[in-house]
């Protein structure tokens, strides 16, 4: 059984669900969580100068630790890039969203140990529902991946109740 580090001191009194913010209990995500030793660590560049077109952008270099196929990107970490693309473009949305579809097309192999291009973008918002697209492109700027999302805003407080 593994064991996973604490989000509070020892002796606090706070329950972890309490004790930090959605952001800081973020760090240990999958996909760009800096605090998860088997993170992604994706970075992302955000732009959302012109609201009608926000993109989230990163650099993407993995390794045999995500093979699928010999050589190539197992199709589930590919999942979740365009996950974690699409749900970078809901902070400057200024809400917190959850994946609630997605959709992926697998077009080419991707390739283990070269630099990818990941790109989330924002579609278009209905109420609460926010509708996103991803790519995965390679060197060439061929697309690898093509995924589209759809995200459902929830109220924070849903998270810090732990429903």
């Amino acid at each position: 059984m593994a064991a996973y580090p604490r989000l509070v001191p020892q002796d606090s009194h706070l329950p972890d669900k309490l004790a930090r913010t959605i952001d800081e209990r973020a760090n240990f995500c999958f996909g760009c969580g800096p605090d998860n030793p088997q993170s992604l660590k994706l970075s992302f560049v955000i732009d959302s100068a012109d609201p009608e077109n926000i993109t989230a952008t990163a650099t993407v270099i993995l390794t045999k630790l995500h093979e699928g196929a010999p050589g190539y990107l197992h199709g589930g970490i590919i999942a979740t890039l365009m996950d974690e693309a699409m749900s970078k473009v809901n902070r400057p949305l200024g809400v917190l969203a959850m994946t609630r579809h997605m959709e992926v097309d697998y077009l080419r192999p991707a390739p283990i140990e070269t630099e990818l291009k990941l790109v989330g973008r924002h579609l278009r918002r209905d109420g609460r529902k926010l509708f996103h697209t991803a790519e995965l492109r390679g060197p060439d700027g061929k697309v690898l991946a093509r995924a589209k999302g759809f995200f459902l805003v929830i109220d924070p407080e849903y998270i810090n109740r732990g429903e």
